[in-house]
């Protein structure tokens, strides 16, 4: 088993702030640690209407069993989303990564932080892929 411990915050190579900041809040469980991890997302499935769709998005935090972030495209309650997540090149990471995760969805609300875009809450899926982005 492979822990992960982020304690400081992790500069990209094109930013001047980091998508990587720990947060010791989770509205779904007390024993569930959630990432705010604002990374840029792609993510596809089957819409409300029953039509498959892409939309690009940015996830706004995630642990080891959910996953969160604003979407245009309604979805309904137990639809299976797939989200590939773009990890940027950082001084610790020497190549950009795509990790590729999926599961079904169990809260769509709107959310005013997100400019009154659904927020979207998935369970996840236990497996996962990672792929290494070549420069």
């Amino acid at each position: 088993m492979i822990k992960v411990n982020l304690t400081k915050s992790i500069p990209t190579m094109n930013e001047s702030h980091s998508p990587y900041q720990v947060s010791f809040r989770s509205p779904h469980s007390a024993d569930e640690k959630d990432f705010d991890l604002f990374l840029p997302a792609v993510v596809s499935g089957i819409d409300a209407e029953g039509i498959e769709f892409n939309e690009k998005t940015e996830l706004s935090s995630m642990s080891s069993l959910k996953a969160h972030f604003g979407l245009k495209t309604k979805v309904t309650i137990g639809t299976k989303l797939n989200v590939v997540l773009n990890i940027p090149k950082t001084f610790i990471l020497e190549n950009q990564l795509k990790l590729r995760i999926s599961g079904d969805v169990i809260i769509a609300k709107v959310d005013e932080d997100l400019g009154n875009k659904p927020l979207i809450s998935i369970n996840l899926d236990k497996i996962y892929k990672i792929h290494r982005i070549k420069n």
